[in-house]
């Protein structure tokens, strides 16, 4: 049994004819499209999208249901609109900036309107959830990639900083997805920290300010449509990179402040989940099972990640020092995973294994002064980043993760940093096969991935939840 709250609408069950009158009055007061379209928006949100896009985007979703619109085509309308403003800011120029920095805008209007116009006209799907949580990772990145662009036609090079960016993005929304899955049923789940979230919440103001130092993706693609406009991608970049950062240590040091401080007993659901999120490939599984249980396993990961990410930037390009950090991480990436992920903090080992991986790639494109090299390194990031946020995605829709022949594929994480290292190694003194090497890689990651995805939720019907549906 259960009981909805009703808010503005009535339910009674009359015993007597004045009773039934009065319910039927009270039933026929109520301004059923009014709570249709306040029921459309969703009740809790980031400031700029509550503020500055709500207020409007829900009468767009009805006029789009009274045209018989769906709300796939509003979401596919967004994606367009945002990969011509891509093509736009990769012009170079003044006005194709300006006029990215407008269509992103109208690119996320769109995107609010396609959720709104579902629950406005009950038009929920899988594969609408799905396309909705996909192709904002495509706009996103699509867009960095034509602000990268844009910078080259004036003799800027960004990549790094664009790729940086995603790095970063990507591993904060690990750094959530984790946490999330690490805790929703975890039983003793109380800490003082969330006692003292509780009581901020009720002040009120504070509520809003904490939603908006986390730069969610309303005030982040608002933040990066107007500096597109104004400034140079150099600036872009930047200020994303340290708007990002900031909120991924926010959000993080709470975490871990929880994660210390509260007595939780964790499933072996969450510690499946955590597995599955860490993505380990055949090599760190066959180190797993030949491993005792590691006591301190989130050190020794902090130690082989920061060990490999610093041989990497420090080390001449192709050093074999490099690659035997490279192998070290496999060791120890194996080794932290041979037990259910059930430690208080175990829940950081997905995020840092995003870091090593896309860390390790960024820094060997960036080093290896090749032109070309950090294109390739982006494609490469990206069609991974796919594969780990299908993860996520199918790990919330309750259907677990991929199936294991397409993580042994692909290789897992460890095997691809293994690889990529390897790679530069063989071919330090053949940047351009470098380059090579690392376009195939991508196309070969991201054929696979992307065929693999398409299958499963075009047909397994499971429910697809959106990774930026909630606050942080």
């Amino acid at each position: 049994m259960h009981r909805p709250q009703l808010g503005t609408l009535v339910a009674a069950v009359p015993t007597d004819a004045e009773a039934r009158h009065e319910a039927r009055a009270a039933v026929t007061a109520v301004d059923d499209e009014a709570v249709r379209l306040r029921s459309a928006v969703k009740a809790h949100d980031g400031f700029f999208t509550t503020f500055c896009v709500s207020p409007y985007s829900r009468y767009i979703a009805r006029w789009c249901a009274r045209r018989g619109l769906t709300p796939n085509q509003v979401t596919t309308a967004s994606l367009l609109t945002a990969l011509i403003a891509a093509g736009c800011a990769a012009t170079g120029e003044r006005g194709g900036y300006v006029a990215a920095g407008v269509l992103l805008l109208v690119s996320f209007v769109l995107d609010c309107t396609d959720g709104q116009l579902a629950r406005y006209s009950l038009q929920y799907s899988t594969m609408g959830a799905w396309l909705d949580a996909t192709f904002d990772r495509a706009k996103e990145y699509a867009f960095y990639a034509g602000l990268a662009l844009g910078a080259a036609r004036n003799g800027d090079d960004v990549w790094a900083l664009a790729l940086g960016a995603m790095v970063l993005m990507t591993c904060r929304h690990v750094v959530d997805f984790s946490f999330n899955e690490a805790n929703h049923d975890a039983t003793a789940n109380t800490s003082p920290t969330a006692a003292l979230s509780n009581r901020l919440d009720s002040v009120g103001w504070t509520v809003w300010v904490r939603r908006m130092i986390i730069l969610p993706i309303g005030e982040r693609w608002a933040m990066i449509a107007v500096l597109t406009a104004v400034t140079t991608p150099r600036i872009v970049f930047w200020a994303l990179i340290i708007g990002c950062a900031f909120g991924a240590c926010y959000t993080t040091a709470g975490r871990v402040l929880r994660s210390l401080t509260r007595k939780a007993k964790r499933t072996d659901r969450a510690a499946q989940a955590l597995a599955d999120l860490a993505d380990s490939g055949p090599l760190a599984q066959l180190v797993a099972h030949a491993t005792k249980r590691q006591p301190f396993r989130l050190a020794f990961a902090v130690i082989g990640v920061g060990f490999l990410l610093a041989t990497a930037l420090i080390e001449p390009f192709g050093s074999k020092i490099t690659v035997f950090a490279a192998v070290l991480y496999v060791v120890i990436s194996g080794s932290v995973v041979a037990e259910p992920l059930k430690g208080a903090l175990d829940w950081l080992l997905p995020p840092l294994f995003r870091a090593a991986e896309y860390g390790t790639v960024l820094i060997l494109a960036a080093r290896s002064d090749v032109n070309g090299a950090l294109p390739a390194a982006y494609g490469l990031v990206a069609a991974v980043a796919y594969h780990h946020y299908d993860t996520v995605y199918r790990i919330r829709g309750g259907t677990g993760a991929p199936p294991a022949w397409l993580v042994r594929t692909v290789g897992g994480h460890e095997g691809r940093t293994l690889l990529v290292v390897l790679l530069a190694a063989l071919l330090a003194d053949r940047g351009d096969d470098f380059t090579l090497a690392l376009t195939a890689m991508a196309v070969v990651v991201a054929l696979v991935v992307l065929v693999e995805s398409i299958r499963f939720w075009v047909s397994s019907g499971a429910p697809a939840v959106h990774d930026e549906g909630e606050t942080a």
